[in-house]
């Protein structure tokens, strides 16, 4: 071997060695302050915001340097929850599942604590509110779900009483000018039981509750509230194109106890990027037809304001509060 080709091949190792060195760099997560964190839903197991926690924990370990944990606290519609990550320490060691329902719940209940005893951390999706029937009952489209609640009234399930699912429940009554009975549930699951059982004419919520009877086939999907068809499911209306002036999204993300430190909020900023370009969690997060849709620590709290500012004018439109 002359010097020449010695030469080379020393400096291809040593290049092969630094990028060795980076990846293992790059394949180390961030450091936190805090080794555990617990991650609150008012889901219950099974529900929405229950197992996006969980899947969502499967891979922010690879970004961030702690042990994720989710507790389930049901009751007062959320109000509960809310308590419990409000009077929390604002370390960075517990955080609370966002949704609308935690607006909602603040506005009609009116609990001790509420949303503005939490400060938004940072949203990670757009949820695809569904209608959705089993498949071996009468009903293959949204239009038939309605013409029956005309003749019988019908029986619509939604998750608890302050929620999107029930305002959207509540809001195509009107739209379709029918008076069907909101049977509302503390989660998902046990919704989808009374479909799939005929205690119910059809459920609204999200793909990720009811996927596993949707792949089995027990599942029909009748509409969805977004403003546009969902890429993943080309064949399924929207509730409008159905014929009913009714759009709703649904948002996902992080909020804890006020006066969150820098160094917490800038590790979720920089570990929420990471974790929804991670091929492993897109291809998941892509099944469940969750669609990205990052809001950063200082923008968080204007989204979440606005939201509800706009559900307070509908809720005092529609005679819900005062």
């Amino acid at each position: 071997m002359n010097l020449k080709a010695g030469i080379a091949i020393l400096l291809a190792g040593a290049v092969t060695g630094m990028v060795g060195l980076a990846d293992k760099a790059a394949a180390q997560p961030a450091p936190y302050p805090q080794k555990v964190v617990t991650l609150v839903t008012h889901s219950s197991p099974g529900g929405g915001s229950d197992v996006f926690l969980r899947e969502l924990s499967k891979y922010l370990g690879k970004y961030i340097d702690a042990t994720f944990v989710v507790e389930n606290v049901q009751g007062g519609s959320g109000a509960k929850a809310i308590a419990r990550t409000a009077s929390a320490p604002a370390d960075g060691s517990v955080f609370y599942a966002t949704t609308p329902t935690y607006i909602y719940t603040s506005l009609m209940s009116k609990p001790p604590k509420t949303y503005k005893d939490l400060e938004p951390l940072v949203n990670v999706f757009a949820d695809s509110e569904i209608i959705y029937t089993r498949t071996d009952g009468p009903y293959k489209t949204l239009q038939e779900v309605i013409d029956h609640a005309k003749k019988e009234r019908g029986r619509w399930g939604a998750a608890n009483p302050a929620s999107l699912e029930r305002q959207a429940a509540e809001q195509l009554k009107r739209a379709a000018g029918v008076n069907a009975a909101i049977v509302t549930h503390e989660g998902g699951g046990d919704m989808m039981l009374n479909v799939l059982n005929g205690t119910l004419d059809i459920g609204i919520g999200e793909i990720q509750e009811v996927r596993s009877q949707l792949e089995a086939g027990k599942i029909r999907i009748l509409a969805t509230f977004n403003p546009e068809r969902i890429p993943q499911k080309p064949d399924v209306p929207t509730v409008k194109e159905s014929g009913f002036d009714v759009q709703l999204v649904k948002f996902r993300g992080l909020a804890g106890p006020k006066g969150l430190p820098d160094d917490v909020t800038k590790a979720w900023d920089a570990a929420v990027q990471k974790v929804l370009a991670d091929p492993d969690y897109k291809k998941a997060y892509t099944e469940e037809v969750l669609v990205p849709k990052f809001i950063a620590h200082k923008d968080y709290p204007d989204f979440i304001n606005n939201f509800a500012t706009t559900t307070e004018n509908f809720l005092k439109e529609t005679g819900a509060i005062k």
